[in-house]
């Protein structure tokens, strides 16, 4: 496990966007949250970019994610948003420069796919978190998702209960270990490639969005015959938005889904967590040991940060 250093006030923050084209008016609001936060920000080569659905071609993504992680300067990176990319560059990224000048980075959905390759190279503790365009520069975005920024500057563990959102137990359990995943498809995707989820005895979190039931249960399914549900120590079911039937054809309930795969696995399985495409978004790190407890009703995280 490495643990990146803390932000402190006048740092300078990069950003980019290894997936698709960000909302460039929504980023220049999130830009301005992040300078009231009193941190400088540079912006990535290629985030203005538009290469179809990506944000530039695949080798002008990648040269922003080596530049800002071999940039001294900067003391953390920042996704302006996901969408669709990053699975396309994991293999091409030289994961010594993230290993020698290990930092703060930061995303979520799509990013997913980067949290669990430089996790798995490097060891480097990432942040699951709300970004910058989809999130943060939205006047929707939620006080409490812009808070979740403030871990990054102290380090201090973190407690979700029921006090933030409903939680529900669909298996009984204690558990602990390293906090692993994010978003279902995504984790779907790294399945038989060297940058397959490895869950043996972590804590697995999943979320998605506009998934309806029956893809949910295909990719529960995946995950179950993969071992990835078995070897886990205990599941974190995060947001799953919009998780509806289309076309109003018959379908099982998002909650029967979830019962059919993860009740009565021996193994401690909340749900409720206010993690994923959703506000508030609640933001993690990952990598870090966490504990989750249906007895305390409770998810409590090491500190992502020194």
């Amino acid at each position: 496990m490495v643990i990146p250093n803390r932000l402190l006030p006048g740092d300078t923050v990069g950003v980019i966007a290894p997936a698709s084209p960000p909302d460039l008016k929504n980023l220049q609001q999130a830009i301005i949250f992040l300078e009231e936060l009193g941190l400088r920000v540079k912006v990535g080569e290629s985030v203005d970019l538009v290469h179809g659905y990506l944000a530039g071609k695949d080798t002008d993504r990648l040269d922003d994610i080596h530049q800002m992680f071999s940039d001294q300067d900067i003391k953390a990176v920042i996704c302006a948003g996901g969408g669709y990319g990053t699975a396309r560059i994991a293999g091409l990224i030289d994961y010594e420069v993230i290993r020698k000048n290990p930092k703060i980075f930061w995303g979520y959905s799509d990013i997913t796919y980067l949290h669990t390759a430089i996790r798995q190279e490097t060891g480097l503790v990432t942040f699951h978190g709300p970004m910058l365009s989809s999130d943060i520069g939205k006047e929707s975005c939620h006080a409490l998702s812009k808070q979740s920024f403030l871990q990054l500057f102290y380090p201090k563990d973190l407690h979700y209960s029921s006090r933030l959102s409903e939680l529900a137990v669909i298996s009984e359990g204690v558990a602990s270990g390293e906090l692993v995943g994010g978003n279902l498809s995504l984790l779907i995707s790294s399945l038989g490639t060297p940058f397959e989820l490895k869950t043996k005895g972590k804590l697995l979190l999943l979320e998605d969005i506009d998934e309806a039931p029956y893809r949910i249960d295909s990719m529960l399914n995946q995950l179950k015959a993969a071992g990835k549900l078995e070897e886990a120590a205990g599941v974190v079911v995060g947001d799953f938005h919009n998780a509806v039937p289309a076309n109003n054809k018959p379908s099982l309930e998002l909650s029967e889904v979830l019962d059919h795969y993860l009740k009565g696995v021996n193994k401690p399985v909340i749900k409720g967590f206010k993690i994923g495409h959703c506000q508030p978004h609640f933001a993690v790190p990952l990598g870090v040991h966490a504990k989750l407890s249906t007895t305390a009703m409770a998810l409590t995280i090491q500190s992502g940060v020194n």
